[in-house]
């Protein structure tokens, strides 16, 4: 049971930060075009998603998605929620994943885009070839920190009954009131073994691929 929960929380995370990673980067890019309307769109977005509980998004999700407007994945009402809450964690990390890639786009210098224009690069090529690159080598660090929260933000899926880790803890602190605190610590350990190694990781990842200016 508790190695199927962490299989679930691993599962989560490894889709909502792929799925995070390309809405934030297609946002960050938004949020920097030259069209007042995609700014627009883009800031408006980040704000709302930054400012709203993470608990309201999942919820949103499972009962607005999938009860009101009955949005469905799967005959498998476990495996529908398990989407749609991979919809919500995706949402919210996105806006968080775009505000990185964007400041790591501010690192890049001006010079650099001023001369893929004079070339007759496009500002989508600009971005695609030049930029992004770059940006995203400036910001593994916090990109890292971004998918360390997005693991500890699945327990926020158990809102919508997905199996995930912090459900199963609470089923076995139902089923065995003797041992909360075995049952606690194991738990406890579980997501150090997911956080620690990603942050050494990501670290370390950051040092190799640090831009040299």
């Amino acid at each position: 049971m508790i190695r199927d929960a962490f299989w679930l929380t691993i599962r989560l995370t490894l889709a909502s930060g792929l799925v995070a990673l390309v809405l934030g980067t297609i946002l960050a890019g938004m949020r920097v075009s030259p069209l007042p309307i995609l700014r627009g769109i883009g800031t408006t977005y980040v704000n709302v998603l930054r400012n709203t509980p993470l608990t309201l998004v999942i919820v949103f999700c499972g009962l607005g998605l999938g009860l009101v407007l009955d949005v469905s994945f799967s005959e498998s009402l476990s495996t529908n929620y398990l989407w749609l809450s991979i919809i919500g964690l995706s949402a919210y990390t996105a806006a968080f994943v775009c505000e990185a890639i964007r400041a790591g786009i501010n690192t890049v210098p001006v010079g650099q885009a001023e001369a893929a224009r004079a070339i007759g690069l496009t500002f989508g090529q600009n971005l695609r070839l030049i930029v992004l690159p770059q940006a995203f080598r400036a910001v593994i660090a916090p990109l890292g920190s971004i998918l360390i929260a997005l693991i500890k933000n699945t327990t926020i899926a158990a809102a919508i009954g997905v199996g995930e880790a912090s459900l199963t803890m609470k089923t076995l602190f139902e089923a065995h009131g003797d041992a909360v605190i075995q049952i606690f610590a194991g738990f406890a350990l579980g997501f150090l073994i997911l956080t620690l190694p990603t942050g050494l990781l990501f670290g370390w990842l950051a040092k190799r691929l640090a831009v040299v200016r």
